[in-house]
């Protein structure tokens, strides 16, 4: 009963994280985005703005900051060992009942079943750290994002140079969706986060990881 008790808080506290994160993206950030965004403005301008000479490293280091910020609280509230158990488990659940189905033994895929839900449970609670700072996430991302394009639109140049033409306009639609500034955007985080990311997951497997966000969250198992 106790057990059943701490399922539903969980679930229901995944749901309500869910909740606020759609109210916030619907409601929130597109009236209140833009201020923020002039505001977030007064200290990136002046850091990575560079007078608008080098808009192209204005990006590189907007996407620096997001993913660094991102990886660092998602590393935080992820618990990478309990993530990849959970991972190993559906993995070798999947291919337990395909093994089942094609020997036709109906008993055992009933028996697998029945297991599925606590797999699934498993796996829900393994990911649900990583839900936790896409709240404060957006707060910051959603204002750079205005930023960026605000201060884009009003250089007097907004083009850079590219293999196939000399002059691409930020605000091109390359692939007919998303502006060139999006695209290179999302690269260059595609880029830094994936190394980031693989560091910082090397790094909380050990000892002194362990140690130190047991000091910084004493709750934390």
């Amino acid at each position: 009963m106790i057990r059943k008790r701490l399922d539903n808080k969980a679930q229901g506290s995944n749901l309500m994280l869910m909740m606020i994160l759609l109210l916030m993206m619907i409601f929130i950030m597109p009236y209140f985005g833009p201020i923020l965004g002039d505001y977030f403005g007064l200290v990136l301008e002046p850091v990575i703005g560079f007078n608008g000479q080098y808009p192209v490293l204005t990006l590189f280091f907007s996407g620096v900051i997001v993913v660094t910020l991102s990886s660092l609280l998602t590393n935080f509230f992820t618990d990478w060992k309990k993530m990849g158990e959970a991972q190993e488990t559906s993995k070798a659940f999947q291919k337990e009942i395909q093994k089942a189905r094609k020997e036709g033994n109906n008993n055992r895929v009933k028996s697998l079943m029945k297991m599925q839900p606590e797999i699934m449970k498993k796996q829900t609670d393994a990911s649900g750290g990583m839900m936790k700072p896409m709240v404060f996430l957006i707060i910051f991302i959603w204002p750079i994002f205005m930023w960026l394009r605000t201060f884009l639109s009003g250089l007097p140049h907004y083009y850079f140079t590219a293999p196939w033409a000399n002059n691409v306009s930020f605000f091109s639609w390359p692939f007919g969706f998303g502006q060139a500034w999006l695209w290179l955007y999302l690269i260059f985080s595609m880029v830094i986060g994936q190394i980031l990311r693989q560091g910082l997951k090397y790094i909380s497997w050990t000892d002194w990881w362990k140690n130190t966000k047991k000091r910084i969250k004493p709750s934390s198992v």
